[in-house]
């Protein structure tokens, strides 16, 4: 299968060093694969998604000499997808509503009887409070303005080989087979969040069925989101979906070793730009020279 792999900013900020070491690795290695780069718009919060840091993004990329295949895949527009693949979860009584707010989750842990809460990809593993709402019939349709998590337990069930979900990781620690147990899922991933409450679904709903949607085989991304990936694998393999190949990156970080943020302006590229650097100057400030 031919190399294929993406670029997946979120409008909601401008582009930082940290943005640009991600799209242009991604972008030379599917050159160096004569394989395909392209854009993704993940825009499920459209609360925080705006126009025109989206055109920026656009102009930013181009700056730095970067090209991509068309259209561009916006997840706004993919919410119907997304909500089907839910439904057909929650048929399978893989998932339940989740009434908690990040305070009730808080207040649970904090709890004398809890012992401390393991911290996961999205932060503390729920502690499982609204579980037991798995008893709800599930012939009946998904809830409406709820959140949706999926139960870990039942999960792990449903699948045929329970002792682990693995990804080939390509960069991250001198790379090889990652393979995570039931153990681990269950105690340092738990009931994860699918669909938000004001969105409809969630980053790792979404960034796994749009990559099998696209039809990406290597998923190039900050070392931030090894632990995500866990999920993804699993969720992959709860949906019949392929597993790309992923390459996770060392993060550009700013001289107190604080990897970088979108509320990091002065490392926005777009300030670079005006002050007279070049994507050359860009590539040798983040290690990637030519």
């Amino acid at each position: 299968m031919a190399f294929r792999t993406r670029f997946a900013p979120s409008p909601t900020g401008p582009l930082h060093l940290g943005h640009a070491y991600s799209a242009i690795l991604a972008h030379d290695m599917a050159q160096q694969h004569n394989g395909a780069f392209l854009l993704r718009i993940e825009d499920i919060d459209q609360s925080r998604a705006r126009r025109e840091w989206e055109e920026q993004i656009y102009d930013d990329l181009t700056w730095l000499g970067l090209s991509w295949e068309n259209p561009v895949l916006h997840q706004a527009d993919q919410l119907f997808r997304y909500r089907s693949v839910l439904s057909d979860l929650w048929r399978r009584g893989l998932l339940f509503p989740c009434n908690c707010s990040r305070r009730d989750i808080a207040d649970a842990l904090s709890a004398p009887q809890e012992i401390s809460a393991a911290v996961g990809p999205d932060g503390p593993v729920y502690p499982g409070t609204c579980r037991h709402l798995t008893n709800l019939q599930f012939e009946a349709a998904l809830p409406e303005n709820r959140a949706i998590r999926l139960s870990i337990d039942e999960a792990l069930e449903a699948l045929e080989d329970q002792q682990e979900a693995s990804f080939e990781e390509c960069l991250f620690e001198g790379g090889g087979i990652v393979k995570t147990d039931a153990d681990e899922l269950k105690n340092s991933i738990g009931d994860i969040v699918l669909a938000r409450k004001d969105m409809g679904t969630s980053y790792h709903l979404a960034v796994v069925l749009d990559d099998a949607e696209q039809g990406i085989t290597d998923v190039v991304r900050g070392e931030d989101l090894f632990e995500a990936t866990k999920i993804h694998a699993l969720l992959q393999r709860l949906l019949g979906l392929p597993t790309p190949r992923y390459h996770h990156h060392r993060l550009i970080r700013d001289e107190d070793g604080k990897r970088l943020a979108k509320r990091d302006d002065a490392r926005a590229l777009n300030k670079f730009r005006k002050e007279g650097y070049t994507p050359d100057d860009i590539r040798d400030l983040i290690g990637l020279a030519v």
